[in-house]
């Protein structure tokens, strides 16, 4: 596999307030098979020993940098600082809490190169706060056009890998929230299909602190997502508002 040999891949990591699991994270990165990649992790100014943590990984390994903020600025102001600088033909998300397997890139950037493809993302495990794997497994399409992310987003965002040197760098839309999944539309609405390689990858750490128990503000982010971003007519709007709420009710796949 000599293209493994060539190609950089830049891993995106915000970094706010995860002193207890940052390490875990980038010792999932060391861990990778491949081994042609930068970490880029930027600081959301934090108030904990997170970027302390990550500065001694920085200081033993040159492929890891630590960028701060001034301010707290949000997800997407930090993943966008980081892709400012990265210098890889690829980029890869990984959020400061959660985990790759072992194989992660090798696995998927071997599925791009041989199939041609400029953005793919993987099935991933959910993992409890202390580590645990839990029941629910996301499972990927194969393929994703625009349209279909709409009614749903099956893109996690700590499988997601696009190919920069195809499409150029593309940049989170700046919003508080679905942020990353502005990120896929944005890059699905140029006509670029997404593929999903339908395999446990990577693991997503569920916690409290994290998730919305508001509904009705998830609703919200929804709605700006679609008027606002992607500039969709009330009538549509509305159309795939209701399918997603449809699809919650219903818990349809």
């Amino acid at each position: 596999m000599n293209y493994m040999k060539n190609k950089l891949v830049s891993i995106i990591t915000p970094l706010y307030n995860s002193e207890k699991y940052v390490d875990e994270t980038i010792e999932s990165i060391l861990a990778q098979t491949y081994k042609n990649w930068e970490l880029i992790v930027v600081d959301d100014n934090s108030t904990d020993n997170g970027p302390e943590i990550v500065q001694k990984y920085a200081e033993k390994d040159e492929r890891i940098k630590l960028i701060k903020l001034n301010k707290n600025q949000g997800a997407a102001v930090a993943r966008n600082t980081a892709i400012k600088v990265a210098k890889g033909s690829y980029i890869a998300f990984l959020d400061s809490d959660d985990l790759w397997t072992p194989t992660k890139l090798e696995e998927q950037i071997q599925f791009m190169e041989e199939n041609n493809y400029s953005f793919t993302f993987t099935a991933y495990q959910q993992i409890s706060e202390d580590g645990k794997k839990q029941k629910k497994i996301i499972e990927v399409p194969s393929t994703l056009s625009y349209r279909q992310a709409l009614l749903k987003n099956p893109i996690g965002c700590l499988t997601a890998v696009y190919d920069a040197e195809k499409l150029g760098k593309i940049y989170m839309p700046l919003i508080r929230k679905r942020q990353d999944y502005a990120l896929w539309l944005k890059i699905l609405k140029t006509g670029v299909k997404g593929h999903g390689l339908n395999k446990i990858l990577a693991y997503y750490r569920l916690r409290k602190s994290s998730v919305s128990s508001n509904k009705i503000d998830l609703i919200k982010y929804q709605w700006t997502l679609y008027r606002k971003i992607e500039k969709l007519s009330i009538f549509e709007s509305i159309f795939y508002l209701s399918c997603v709420v449809f699809q919650k009710l219903f818990k349809i796949k």
